[in-house]
């Protein structure tokens, strides 16, 4: 079932399981907000076992890149296009989310991006591959996050 995130009326509607649900909703509003602003983008999201195709795509990207594993279990992800460009959100139950960016011209940009919800800690899978950069949100209290640049082809 699809949902729409409101990041006027922040709420934790499919993240019940997390123990950081608040923080990781107000992630996820964030991250609405910002599509919603940057793009006119509204930000509509599938349970993890309606979007299994994203999370595979996004996985495979992980595996490949950075031999990466994610440990948690997903909750809700979506993929669309704008600007060009092919992007993927996974959000796990442990508080994390996944963004990818994946510019479909050639030369394009291509990354992936972590984000930390509020309270969580570093997972033990990116806690020595990568630096995570803090940030102020309104709607997520203090973000961290991280990225990473795409070098091949998906």
């Amino acid at each position: 079932m699809a949902y729409l995130v409101d990041f006027k009326d922040v709420s934790t509607e499919g993240f019940e399981s997390s123990p950081v649900a608040q923080a990781l909703a107000g992630l996820r509003a964030n991250e609405a907000r910002y599509l919603k602003n940057k793009f006119d983008h509204d930000l509509v999201l599938e349970n993890a076992s309606d979007a299994e195709g994203v999370i595979a795509w996004v996985h495979n990207i992980l595996a490949e890149e950075r031999d990466l594993h994610i440990a948690s279990r997903p909750l809700q992800a979506c993929v669309f296009e704008a600007d060009g460009a092919k992007r993927a959100y996974v959000f796990y139950e442990s508080g994390l989310s996944i963004n990818v960016l994946y510019g479909l011209a050639d030369g394009e940009k291509r990354a992936v991006g972590f984000k930390l919800s509020d309270g969580m800690e570093v997972p033990e899978e990116l806690a020595d591959k990568f630096k995570f950069a803090r940030q102020k949100s309104k709607l997520a209290g203090t973000i961290r996050g991280s990225y990473f640049v795409i070098k091949s082809e998906y």
